[in-house]
């Protein structure tokens, strides 16, 4: 249920003003805006435990060793280190397919991303790393990739 922008204030007051979704969307249920207010707290430490932050420490080591495993395969990887979100760019948009098919074909289910979401020629894959990934899914992922990519031949670096 939507999203979350920190920025200073004139950002967040500038968004409230001009974005549409905020003006003509409904508001939050009470429930995701509970459920958003306890994920907060979690991370914050106010329940009294550490889980917060040890989630937040395992998704950006998997996120980063992730990211990690798709530069060694030769991919295009972008977007930022320790992020979660992790674009790598298929550029062509008949590779869309290709790879998404070939990847599920082994059983992995992957997010494509092409056009009008994108320009066209900037087609991609998006990995979403959580901290409920386990080191060995993540390698047995990234061991599938390489073949597809190999396959779809989008290793574009050497």
């Amino acid at each position: 249920m939507g999203g979350y922008i920190a920025s200073s204030r004139d950002v967040v007051s500038f968004l409230r003003r001009r974005s549409p979704a905020n003006v003509y969307a409904c508001s939050m249920s009470p429930v995701c805006a509970k459920q958003a207010l306890l994920a907060l707290e979690l991370i914050q430490g106010r329940d009294g435990s550490t889980h917060g932050r040890e989630k937040l420490d395992k998704i950006k080591s998997n996120a980063n060793m992730f990211r990690n495993g798709l530069n060694e395969i030769g991919l295009q990887v972008i977007g930022d280190h320790d992020s979660p979100v992790i674009p790598c760019m298929l550029f062509n948009p008949a590779k869309i397919p290709a790879f998404s098919r070939a990847c599920l074909a082994r059983k992995l289910a992957v997010v494509v991303v092409g056009y009008p979401a994108t320009p066209l020629l900037k087609s991609r894959i998006r990995f979403c790393i959580s901290a409920a990934h386990e080191e060995d899914d993540l390698k047995s992922a990234l061991a599938i990739i390489k073949q597809v990519a190999d396959e779809c031949l989008i290793r574009y670096k050497a």
